[in-house]
């Protein structure tokens, strides 16, 4: 290879580099921080830091240093540090997941502070190869201007490549360590073609360290991890919990998706209160219910125990999940048809008319802005029958419910009553009726519920509570719902109260 072609794949594999250990970074954290705007944030702005950082020294050390074996020298240090930071932040992680279960604050933000700080070294040198790149390719003034713009197109071209071949690919298919370790060798393969060839020893090593078994992304304190998995979206983990349920959680652990169905068919929780949907609005017999985000499938079992004759529609955008309730939680048991998509634009493209609609799609406590404003309600309603009704499971800190009530008072103005009950510390129902007339009648029908839910259902009767609507709702437009859930969040944990389990 011609010295400059070998420097223009180092520019491409830099580039590739760094947005795919920028994101890693963020999967990385997930199932300990979560994917809150807040961590999204975080880990945006402080590689754009690094990559500044990296910049300014790229120049100045090429202006001191003109060479390709220094270069080389430092991109290799780049691949070095990417490939000891999954085995590096470990402890650190650890100390996270032991902080989250303690609700101490103050470790669990030291912790996250110092996993990011971790990625400083890796990205700050990736941000050298660049400008240092243009000093060793420009020797005359009159070709700069055509030389840095085909290496900052090179470099983002392998950025673009990389976002998509991490996230897509390489995370789903191999998980967080290993991607982080594919990036590193990259990297490794790259630089030595530009240093002496006591440097294959670097991408051997790295290829060594493929091969080292993965003991496991998270501990699970007091639980039994059953089986873990990293999607496109997120971290799966099934967990037999120290209630002797299985369940199954998501990225951090915050909340409780799914339950396996046992010999009663109830399982705790607010999914119990879900089956009361055809008693309220007074549908025995046969009935059509969309559950958007199926998760593991607890609703749809329930619903194939109590209400048999009721075809259950499961909208889950992701597979791992869909997967994982059929191999782990007994979702082969429903009366199901998955839908593999996103819940509004699922909603929004079916002919289908329910008689009831369930959202169970906000992954506590982050809730995905498009499905709590002012039009997605409208779109809800109107894909109910005249006398359907919709419950949303929503979860808040105890103290901090200013986002459920931003939620249930943005329903209340498209539904003609809205109704709340509370289940426990952190869960509450909130149901819409699409018609007064079903609305009145809804008391009389919980209180008429079948065994074994009829206790259940007379409790959501007695707990009911009308909504009002806000003059100022969530829309598209303006629906600030993820700052409401991450400061309660925070001011929960300031607040050292003890941790969510449902």
């Amino acid at each position: 290879m011609v010295p400059m072609a070998r420097l223009y794949v180092l520019v491409f594999a830099a580039g590739f580099a760094s947005l795919g250990v920028e994101l890693t970074a963020a999967r990385l954290l997930a199932p300990f921080f979560g994917t809150s705007t807040l961590v999204w944030a975080n880990v945006i702005g402080l590689t754009l830091l690094y990559l500044s950082a990296g910049y300014w020294l790229g120049g100045r050390i090429a202006d001191r240093w003109p060479t390709r074996r220094h270069l080389g020298a430092v991109v290799l240090l780049a691949a070095t540090a990417v490939a000891i930071l999954p085995f590096a932040t470990r402890p650190l992680l650890t100390l996270a997941t032991e902080a989250f279960a303690s609700v101490s604050a103050g470790v669990l933000v030291g912790s996250f502070i110092a996993v990011l700080l971790a990625f400083a070294v890796p990205i700050t040198a990736l941000g050298a190869v660049a400008p240092w790149a243009i000093r060793l390719s420009v020797t005359t003034i009159e070709e700069a201007g055509r030389v840095s713009g085909r290496l900052y197109a090179l470099s983002t071209v392998g950025s673009l490549l990389g976002t998509f071949v991490s996230v897509l690919l390489l995370v789903p298919w191999l998980g967080t360590r290993r991607t982080l370790l594919v990036l590193a060798l990259v990297l490794a393969a790259a630089a030595v073609p530009l240093l002496p060839r006591l440097a294959l020893a670097a991408p051997a090593c790295i290829a060594l360290l493929l091969l080292i078994p993965e003991s496991g992304v998270k501990a699970a304190p007091g639980d039994h991890v059953v089986w873990e998995g990293e999607s496109a979206y997120q971290f799966v983990q099934v967990v037999d919990d120290r209630n002797h349920d299985r369940v199954l959680r998501l990225n951090e652990g915050w909340a409780t998706h799914s339950v396996k169905v046992g010999p009663t068919g109830l399982v705790g929780g607010y999914w119990d209160r879900l089956t009361c949907l055809p008693a309220a609005i007074g549908k025995r017999k046969a009935g059509r219910l969309a559950v958007l985000g199926n998760a593991g499938g607890t609703t749809a079992v329930q619903y194939a125990r109590f209400w048999p004759q009721w075809q259950v529609d499961g909208v889950e955008i992701d597979p791992t999940v869909t997967a994982a309730g059929y191999r782990f939680l007994g979702m082969g048991e429903a009366h199901l048809v998955v839908h593999e998509a996103d819940a509004r634009p699922w909603l929004q493209a079916t002919s289908l008319r329910f008689d009831g609609i369930i959202v169970d799609a906000y992954r506590q406590p982050y809730i995905p802005f498009h499905l709590v404003t002012q039009e997605f309600f409208e779109l809800v309603r109107d894909r109910l029958q005249p006398d359907g009704a919709v419950m949303i499971n929503v979860g808040a800190p105890p103290g901090h419910d200013q986002a459920l009530l931003r939620i249930a008072e943005t329903m209340a103005t498209v539904f003609p009553v809205v109704e709340l009950a509370h289940v426990n510390d952190f869960n509450t129902v909130v149901t819409g009726y699409r018609s007064p007339a079903t609305a009145a009648a809804a008391a009389s029908g919980l209180l008429a519920a079948p065994d074994p839910i009829a206790s259940i259902c007379a409790a959501v009767a007695a707990a009911s509570q009308p909504v009002r609507p806000t003059v100022d709702p969530l829309t598209d437009d303006h629906a600030p719902i993820e700052w409401l859930t991450d400061t309660a969040l925070l001011a929960y944990l300031q607040d050292g109260a003890p941790g969510a389990e449902r």
